[in-house]
């Protein structure tokens, strides 16, 4: 094989790495947009959420032990219902089958009511 033609086809791997490298760069770009909106629309989603629970709180019945709940802990009661530890101890934390936590219950519970 001529030095020329070696010469030849490392350019032309070159100018093909380049292009693929453009077009990688490209797709990395077009991801970032994607998990950048899919962030903003789950927080956007979350805000709706909430103000849609606020308003079926309102039009419930006053008996309702979490009525006089603020946002903050109902949001911490929402976690706990859903299986995670928000006190201090194992916050985060998965509770096992869903087991009860005087510590979680006392962080959303503690000065408003007792369970």
């Amino acid at each position: 094989m001529d030095n020329k033609d070696l010469y030849d086809q490392l350019q032309e791997l070159e100018v093909s790495q380049t292009a693929q490298l453009a077009k990688l760069k490209g797709l990395q770009d077009h991801l970032a947009q994607i998990l950048e909106q899919n962030s903003e629309l789950k927080i956007e989603n979350q805000h709706l959420r909430i103000r849609l629970q606020e308003l079926e709180d309102t039009a419930t019945d006053k008996d309702d032990p979490t009525k006089g709940l603020s946002k903050s802990r109902k949001h911490l009661e929402k976690l706990y219902e859903e299986g995670f530890h928000v006190c201090t101890y194992f916050y985060g934390s998965r509770r096992e089958n869903k087991e009860s936590c005087a510590f979680c219950l006392d962080v959303i519970y503690g000065d408003h009511q007792s369970r």
